[in-house]
């Protein structure tokens, strides 16, 4: 979610609260915000909706936690999907060219493990290894989002075009491109980047061409 979202969602949960008789003041309205503002608004909404109709644990009014579970299970289960879309990406794609995901804790994690390209050049006996490394920063992550991240990974060839003064060629999108776009829009500049057009790469439904807007 971004600060556009932070209205509806303050409606969304006070409206679900009231099934309960309960209110939110701004307190706790807040706290909510913050263990879940790293989330997709839909999602929440549909955790939320989830939740009132379980009839275990939908008598009792949600904490963060539960709408947290019903998008994807534990913080190891999100680790794990989100280590699988990079070792995937990883062997289909690989170090020459740039990537945007469109999970932004993905973006953090890898830019903490020293970078795209440099993740691509592991070799694939020491995989496991970084497999953990990234598992364990992302569960931080879920729990302390980063504050900034690169909007977008720099493979081998942009960083030697950066270096020579070249153009920069556009980043490949990873997974939903509508979400890719909002990860790339809401990244950090500190890769120097100026294309913001996505690149076609026509290798499977994950990867698409989509404009990106200044």
């Amino acid at each position: 979610m971004d600060i556009r979202d932070q209205k509806d969602f303050a409606a969304r949960l006070e409206a679900v609260m009231g099934l309960y008789s309960k209110t939110l003041s701004k307190a706790v309205l807040d706290e909510w915000w913050r263990a879940l503002k790293h989330m997709d608004f839909v999602a929440v909404d549909q955790a939320l909706e989830l939740h009132t109709q379980n009839p275990d644990a939908g008598q009792y009014p949600p904490k963060p936690a539960d709408v947290i579970r019903l998008m994807g299970g534990t913080s190891k289960d999100r680790a794990i999907m989100a280590w699988a879309k990079v070792e995937k990406a990883i062997s289909s794609i690989g170090a020459w060219n740039d990537v945007v995901f469109d999970d932004a804790l993905i973006h953090a994690c890898i830019d903490q493990m020293g970078g795209w390209a440099k993740l691509c050049q592991v070799k694939q006996k020491d995989l496991p290894f970084r497999a953990n490394v990234f598992e364990n920063a992302y569960r931080t992550a879920l729990f302390n989002p980063p504050k900034s991240y690169p909007k977008r990974l720099s493979g081998m060839a942009n960083v030697h075009n950066s270096a020579k003064g070249m153009d920069l060629s556009p980043p490949m999108t990873i997974g939903n491109v509508e979400a890719c776009r909002l990860v790339y829009q809401g990244g950090s500049r500190r890769s120097n980047i100026s294309t913001l057009a996505m690149k076609d790469t026509q290798q499977s439904k994950e990867k698409r061409q989509v404009p990106a807007n200044h």
